[in-house]
């Protein structure tokens, strides 16, 4: 048999504000309603035929957005020196998700932050 991959995806949604410097310049306090998709993959089934169920990863993913919803993401202690960007966000998540994830059998293949339909920012825990 080959080396095949399954990959599953989650989707949850968020509201926050943030102000970011860009080019030296600060931008105005904006919000966005922001959507993450987390992606999870496994070279096996488990005894169910699942990657991992569904709803425990949006049972971590809740637990995880619970303290960027309805924020101005600036004034939480882990941005307290740095912008909260898309990327800063992905990075996060994805490293709260994986102190989650050690008893199974999945990995992370990536966490992408969408700010709005077209902009995204995705980071992937791989070399």
């Amino acid at each position: 048999m080959g080396k095949g991959m399954y990959e599953v995806t989650v989707r949850k949604t968020f509201s926050a504000a943030h102000t970011v410097t860009i080019d030296g310049t600060r931008e105005p306090l904006h919000g966005h309603n922001f959507a993450v998709e987390i992606t999870l993959s496994s070279r096996e089934l488990d005894d169910e035929g699942l990657v991992i169920d569904f709803r425990k990863i949006k049972r971590w993913l809740e637990e995880i957005l619970r303290e960027f919803d309805h924020t101005y993401l600036n004034e939480l202690a882990r941005f307290k020196n740095i912008t909260p960007t898309a990327e800063r966000l992905a990075r996060c998540i994805h490293d709260h998700m994986e102190t989650r994830m050690k008893s199974t059998q999945c990995t992370i293949e990536r966490v992408t932050v969408w700010e709005s339909e077209s902009s995204r920012a995705t980071y992937s825990g791989t070399a």
